[in-house]
């Protein structure tokens, strides 16, 4: 099983867990740019007249909030600013300095981008899930964001997934995000299968270490951002540049 190549065995492998944001939606670009507004326009904020460093797409996404729940984000990515702020209520207006109301801030601003602009899938992620149907192999969805339901009604893709476990069922049950691997374990629980016979396919740093400390059979690392190598560090068993690269054999 080498870089650039893998394939998925039904003797092998009961299910495949899914994340959505880089894996099946293009919507990592989408919650990057809202970030970066986000965080941008609130450094200058408090940099007042005063030069300040921007939020960096390539160092502090991927470290600080990528694939993360959202308030987690803020206050990693605030934390490494020296910025501590009183964490709030997941009720707080957006406008409210707290580590929920910015973001419900983020949140605003990648709803409104996908409300006016939709959402596109990766063609061949939804070509290997109907792969994986043809084999008798089942999949699930994980996503740490509260706006999934949304995301796959946008894109037609709500029926491809047995079970869906997000931020709003984590919420609901008290489940911590990645890289703790409580909600891909939980995915697995509520398709009623091993995480030993179980793979998970992600773009996240993360996800990918979620992915190792759950025990799963097989974690893919999906690499959109030319960070090979931190996949594999972070515990991805192989990574491929595109999901095309993946084989499916009943």
């Amino acid at each position: 099983m080498d870089d650039g190549r893998v394939t998925i065995d039904s003797s092998s492998y009961d299910a495949v867990i899914f994340d959505l944001d880089g894996v099946v939606t293009q919507t990592a670009a989408v919650h990057a740019a809202a970030w970066k507004r986000l965080f941008d326009a609130y450094l200058a904020e408090r940099a007042g007249e005063d030069p300040f460093r921007p939020f960096d797409l390539d160092a502090d996404y991927a470290r600080y909030v990528d694939g993360k729940p959202r308030y987690d984000g803020v206050r990693d990515f605030l934390l490494s600013r020296g910025i501590e702020l009183p964490w709030g209520d997941p009720s707080d207006p957006p406008e409210r300095e707290t580590v929920c109301g910015l973001g419900n801030r983020k949140n605003a601003l990648f709803t409104a981008e996908v409300r006016e602009h939709g959402v596109r899938t990766f063609p061949t992620t939804i070509e290997l899930i109907r792969h994986l149907h043809a084999a008798g192999i089942r999949t699930g969805l994980m996503s740490s964001s509260k706006n999934t339901a949304m995301v796959l009604e946008a894109t037609g893709t709500t029926d491809l997934f047995e079970v869906r476990v997000d931020g709003v069922v984590a919420a609901q049950v008290g489940l911590p995000g990645k890289p703790d691997p409580a909600m891909y374990l939980e995915a697995a629980r509520r398709m009623g299968v091993e995480a030993a016979r179980s793979v998970v396919v992600e773009d996240a740093l993360s996800g990918v270490e979620a992915g190792r400390r759950g025990g799963f059979g097989l974690v893919i690392g999906v690499d959109r951002l030319g960070q090979a190598e931190a996949l594999r560090a972070a515990g991805a068993d192989v990574v491929v540049g595109d999901l095309a690269e993946v084989d499916v054999r009943a």
